[in-house]
């Protein structure tokens, strides 16, 4: 019941904003009453934090395939953030939900795609980078895609695939000299 109470939430952030998701609403897409959600969810915020966590789990399978596909290396690295900028694109409600909110304020800050995203810097830091410079890294690139795609579901960029493959690989050329 929880798998398929997140499910069915996820599945109405789709064509909706998190503002207008209701309990009530994702225990009728499911088939139940209201309350059953309770013995699930102790309130909204407990399902809200399920749902940007399952949205973490998949953001991070997506950067894993967008890696795999071109091999890894520095070129898998862009591609995690091309990826990135993609599934904001794709699941606008979701990805606020993950990253502009609280929803996850009352879990642990590690996640799949925050443990990909540093494993990823540190492998593609040049031979005999300083310690600490995999974290700066990371944050660069995590800026970096997070201010495309937040300017891009803000209106304020075109949602084109050329300018999100040009902007990520203009910022992943040289990992590591900053």
């Amino acid at each position: 019941m929880r798998a398929a109470l997140v499910d069915a939430g996820l599945a109405l952030l789709a064509v909706r904003d998190v503002e207008g998701l209701s309990l009530r609403e994702v225990a009728r897409t499911v088939g139940v009453s209201a309350t059953a959600v309770y013995r699930h969810f102790p309130d909204k915020t407990a399902l809200m934090a399920a749902l940007a966590r399952e949205g973490l789990d998949r953001l991070a399978a997506a950067q894993h395939a967008a890696a795999d596909r071109v091999g890894g290396g520095s070129a898998g690295f862009a591609a995690t953030g091309q990826a990135y900028v993609r599934f904001a694109l794709a699941n606008p409600a979701l990805y606020r939900l993950i990253f502009a909110s609280s929803a996850l304020a009352h879990t642990s800050g590690e996640n799949e795609a925050l443990r990909f995203l540093l494993a990823n810097a540190a492998a593609n830091l040049p031979e005999g980078a300083e310690q600490g410079s995999a974290d700066i890294e990371a944050v660069q690139a995590w800026a970096l895609v997070h201010g495309l795609a937040t300017l891009m579901l803000d209106g304020q960029l075109p949602q084109e695939d050329a300018l999100i493959q040009r902007i990520v690989a203009s910022g992943h050329r040289q990992p590591g000299t900053g």
